[in-house]
């Protein structure tokens, strides 16, 4: 039940922002960084940097975004001034892609290839995923049932234990190497930043954070009732302990990487399993297979949580529970079946829908700032839709290219080909409307 309290205590905050940790900190988001650091060797920091631009602080950006122009965290809000019918499709196939069809049944396979598999004869491989996908997608749909208890099941139990065994993994590695920093490799070798904000970049963080934006709202609803100014202001300030200790883990994975470089593993998850077990034996790979399944829970509580919320909004004669129910089902169903096939149909549509929520979420913040109206924000999300469609389809097809055979444009290795055009054509579109269409005094 809702506490009528207007003040908030500062514990409060911070187990919101440890339940915010816990909800992006995914199976990706413990890879991402061993693997960077493995590959960058003695440019890890410089890589790091700009991976923390857009796997920490733009989602961070994302919460804020949808705090300033929603107060209930319809992330439909965003999209308004383009056009409502589009602010609803857009957010219709955000939620379905980053939820259902890809990320959600993703948790329940890579935390049992991780943190079970190897601990299986590989004759019951398929029945142990069968069984292990009862239990995991169970016990979030037991989890997800009660949204109002996120704060204390998240922010109490389940990010205290995974910081306590990453933080024992990361100080065993600072204090007792296995190798020392080895020169870099591949692309780290001369673009290490910019390698690093892309990797940043593919953890799609940014666009999750819209979809989990609805959680945080709602959680704070539940501690006391506090105008739209407040809320914002908490949803900062959590966001800020969420993004430190987003920031100290990745770069203490970033080292366990780099320093154990010379093992040469394929993957993070390969350096990370070697790692847990060159320190500890059989109880370390335990503890990683721990870690990945503790980090994949709340992620999957979070996405199906948030799309059955969005959904009964949306249909509300179908309850919470219900779609809830269905989300679950699909995606457990999708991890034992069909896992492959639908993500390489909704890659290509995140690919598209991405970059189109990034411009959203900067035009957001420019807005207070600096008018824009329906025709900037138009152009804007137009021209970042037309180049991040031509990656999509490039995506489903090399062939498929309609935009590089006649232009290259700037930061297409990096994925941000659709950036320098949208800043292009938002600078007309606002010089467009300040001579022709601003009222006149």
């Amino acid at each position: 039940m809702t506490n009528k309290n207007s003040k908030i205590s500062s514990r409060q905050i911070f187990l919101i922002g440890l339940m915010v940790f816990s909800l992006f900190f995914g199976a990706r988001n413990l890879i991402f960084p061993a693997g960077l650091g493995s590959e960058a060797g003695e440019n890890t920091w410089s890589a790091m940097a700009g991976f923390l631009i857009t796997g920490v602080a733009l989602p961070v950006l994302g919460l804020v975004a949808i705090a300033n122009v929603s107060g209930d965290g319809n992330t439909e809000k965003l999209a308004q001034k383009v056009h409502p019918s589009f602010a609803k499709i857009l957010t219709i196939i955000t939620y379905l892609s980053i939820g259902p069809l890809m990320a959600a049944p993703r948790t329940g396979l890579v935390s049992f290839e991780i943190g079970v598999s190897p601990f299986l004869n590989q004759t019951y491989s398929t029945g142990g995923l069968l069984i292990y996908s009862i239990a995991f997608f169970g016990l979030v749909y037991y989890l997800a049932l009660y949204p109002s208890k996120f704060v204390d099941r998240f922010g109490k139990i389940v990010t205290p234990v995974l910081l306590l065994i990453l933080g024992i993994f990361i100080l065993t590695s600072i204090l007792n190497p296995i190798s020392d920093f080895q020169p870099p490799k591949g692309q780290y070798v001369s673009a290490p930043f910019f390698s690093g904000v892309k990797e940043g970049y593919l953890t799609m963080d940014t666009i999750v954070s819209i979809v989990f934006a609805t959680i945080i709202i709602n959680a704070i609803k539940e501690l006391g009732e506090f105008n739209q100014t407040v809320r914002k202001n908490i949803i900062l300030k959590a966001g800020v302990i969420s993004a430190t200790f987003l920031a100290v883990v990745y770069l203490g994975i970033a080292y366990i990487g780099a320093s154990s470089s010379t093992l040469s593993f394929a993957s993070g998850a390969d350096t990370l399993s070697e790692v847990a077990n060159n320190y500890f034996g059989l109880p370390g790979n335990f503890l990683f297979g721990l870690v990945v399944i503790f980090a994949c829970l709340p992620t999957a509580v979070g996405l199906l949580s948030s799309c059955a919320w969005y959904f009964n909004k949306t249909f509300p004669r179908i309850s919470y529970k219900i779609f809830l129910l269905f989300f679950v089902l699909f995606s457990a169903t999708v991890a034992n079946i069909g896992l492959e096939k639908l993500i390489q149909f909704s890659v290509p549509v995140l690919n598209v829908v991405y970059p189109v929520i990034i411009a959203l979420i900067l035009l957001s913040f420019i807005n207070k700032y600096i008018n824009c109206d329906t025709i900037v924000y138009r152009s804007v999300v137009g021209i970042t839709l037309l180049v991040s469609l031509n990656d999509g389809l490039k995506e489903f097809n090399p062939n498929w290219d309609y935009i590089d055979p006649f232009i290259t444009l700037p930061f297409s290795d990096l994925g941000f080909s659709w950036f320098l055009p949208a800043i292009i054509v938002g600078v007309i579109a606002k010089g467009i409307s300040f001579i022709f269409i601003q009222p006149k005094k």
